[in-house]
């Protein structure tokens, strides 16, 4: 069983990536099918369920392929905090999906700040709309009351395999779950008004969660039916459904994260820097988020989580603005000068997460003057985005009583020199950067395997190789205080103008 080749596939928020993945061989196969986010007013991002559905089945029959052999099983990792209504019987879905990035739930959480000590305790996370449960909440109060609302793993799953499940990892991102019991909280669900909901079962990272004939069956779409909803399980030869993980934990599973104090960082859509925090839950006393990384035979594994919300995304946003090309220029721009020319770029496009919590601050850029180019802001943005990993770093050393020797990077981004070896300078630490693009598919093919062969040790079932890049500090200490406090000023200024942290911008 261990030496099976396993299909992961990685539901992001701009896409789906696939991989057929083998222990002796590495990837053998690999598809992708891309996805669009809707950005409306009032801070909604919304994506079209079927769309998503879609993604997963087309990536995963496109990896299938490249490959030419078959699957003998099937993981499946997930956005995390992206929620929808839908028909428990049909599978149609009853709204669109409500994305991680949304901000429409603000006013649940403004209700409830006087509950937020409370359910921090409870569930380990802050209280803000970025998690499930206030999205949950929003969407039965404004769109519909109708069906069942859950996390869009939980109905991934249902329309390929007819289970009704969610591992604990990604429960943990709802805030109703009990971090200590790693079981829903009836505290929680009644403090968001979600007493009579019917919640899926919170199962383990790997075992046997269903059947699904929908990626090995002809004819490219018959997993979907004529009304457009999945057939459960779908028609082609039966696959087991082993491994299920939130994305970001996949990808500490991956980097190999298995040691109480080790972390590591994905730059993509935003940066994620998650540390392992052992086998005893643990809460945060600096703002940041307590989750379940995984859990394996009914014992949890936790981890602190910080965040940065736009990485990726404001890249783009240079982009769009025509001040750059692409990502690509990252490099090209921004090893063109020495330093960002005294610029400083706050990149807080959907506001400050942790430690700050604060929603309703936006984006700064200062400093500028008729010498600077867009070298020097492309400089300036690889400052800020270091700058906020280097921020969570300090606050989960305080929490765990360790600092990181080494800080692990995956994701698109870390193919930047220039970022990568920016965030070495002002974490004063090494960078290494994961061998693969895609440790978020290849966290979750370990847990598949597990699945597959209970008797598989952690350890075995994570393959681990040479970093593809080692990032080693080149700036002296002080010069990194220096650059890390000019980047702290313009956040206290910012802080400043939106006013204290009231109702209205907690």
């Amino acid at each position: 069983m261990t030496s099976a080749t396993v299909l992961a596939i990685d539901q992001g928020t701009s896409g789906t990536k696939a991989l057929m993945v083998c222990p002796e061989r590495g990837i053998i196969g690999s598809g992708y099918a891309g996805v669009r986010p809707r950005y409306g007013a009032g801070g909604s991002v919304e994506q079209d369920p079927m769309e998503l559905l879609r993604s997963v089945l087309d990536a995963g029959r496109r990896a299938i392929a490249a490959a030419g052999e078959p699957v003998a099983a099937v993981g499946l990792a997930n956005q995390g905090e992206t929620v929808l209504a839908w028909d428990p019987v049909t599978g149609e879905p009853l709204t669109d999906a409500v994305v991680w990035q949304d901000r429409r739930a603000q006013p649940v959480c403004d209700e409830l700040a006087g509950e937020a000590e409370r359910l921090a305790r409870l569930s380990g996370l802050p209280l803000d709309p970025y998690f499930a449960a206030p999205k949950m909440a929003w969407l039965r109060r404004n769109l519909t009351r109708e069906g069942v609302v859950t996390t869009s793993d939980a109905w991934l799953v249902h329309r390929l395999t007819g289970a009704f499940v969610t591992d604990a990892s990604t429960a943990s991102r709802t805030m109703l779950l009990d971090l200590d019991r790693t079981e829903w909280s009836p505290e929680a669900l009644e403090t968001f008004g979600l007493r009579d909901e019917r919640l899926p079962e919170v199962v383990d990272a790997s075992g046997a969660f269903g059947e699904t004939g929908a990626f090995t069956e002809a004819g490219g779409s018959g997993a979907l039916g004529s009304s457009g909803v999945a057939s459960a399980g779908g028609s082609g030869p039966a696959v087991p459904l082993t491994g299920l993980l939130v994305d970001q934990q996949a990808a500490l599973l991956a980097q190999g994260c298995l040691e109480a104090g080790t972390a590591k960082c994905t730059y993509g859509t935003g940066a994620f820097l998650l540390a392992n925090a052992g086998h005893q839950a643990v809460r945060s006393s600096a703002g940041l988020a307590a989750c379940v990384a995984w859990r394996l035979a009914g014992r949890p594994t936790y981890c602190l989580d910080g965040q940065v919300y736009t990485v990726a995304s404001a890249v783009r946003w240079l982009t769009d603005l025509g001040v750059i090309g692409g990502a690509d220029d990252l490099d090209r721009l921004g090893g063109s000068v020495p330093d960002a020319g005294g610029v400083t770029f706050v990149p807080a496009f959907a506001g400050l997460a942790a430690p700050s919590w604060r929603g309703g601050v936006r984006a700064s850029l200062t400093g500028l003057g008729l010498d600077i180019t867009p070298a020097h802001i492309v400089r300036a943005l690889c400052d800020g985005i270091a700058a906020q990993v280097v921020e969570l770093a300090g606050a989960m050393a305080g929490d765990l009583g360790r600092t990181p020797s080494v800080l692990r990077a995956d994701g698109g981004l870390t193919r930047s020199k220039v970022l990568m070896q920016t965030q070495a300078d002002l974490l004063q630490a090494p960078v290494e950067v994961y061998a693969s693009p895609d440790a978020t598919a290849l966290g979750v093919a370990a847990a598949a395997r597990m699945g597959l062969d209970p008797s598989l040790q952690v350890a075995d079932a994570t393959v681990q190789g040479p970093p593809s890049a080692v990032y080693e500090p080149r700036v002296s200490a002080d010069e990194a205080a220096h650059r890390l406090g000019a980047y702290a000023a313009a956040v206290r200024a910012l802080l400043a103008d939106t006013g204290p942290k009231t109702e209205e911008n907690r």
